[in-house]
């Protein structure tokens, strides 16, 4: 089976250049995704493919301060989140964080 222009959905970022396109395989139905040069992106988007254009997250540029997060703070975080209360000790986490980087 072979597919049309409309199955598919060209992406570029906006930042650095990168393509892609994707589109969902016909005997799975499973989205798939694959990196395109420009010359791929060109040929696409010129056979009416229609492009999205996106930019990376804005976190990407921020300064990351602190500690690294380590296996033992993967694992604490998993067990917090099975607990009813997951979301109430966690907001006092954040206000604790705050007063203390205020003060």
């Amino acid at each position: 089976m072979q597919l049309k222009a409309t199955d598919l959905t060209v992406r570029v970022c906006s930042d650095d250049e990168r393509g892609s396109y994707t589109f969902r395989c016909p005997d799975c139905c499973m989205p798939v995704a694959k990196d395109a040069s420009r010359r791929i992106v060109d040929l696409l988007v010129g056979s009416g493919v229609r492009m999205q254009v996106w930019r990376l997250p804005a976190e990407l540029h921020e300064a990351h301060d602190g500690p690294a997060l380590l296996p033992d703070d993967l694992l604490d975080f998993h067990l917090l989140l099975q607990t009813d209360a997951w979301f109430d000790h966690l907001a006092e986490e954040v206000r604790r964080s705050i007063n203390t980087d205020a003060a």
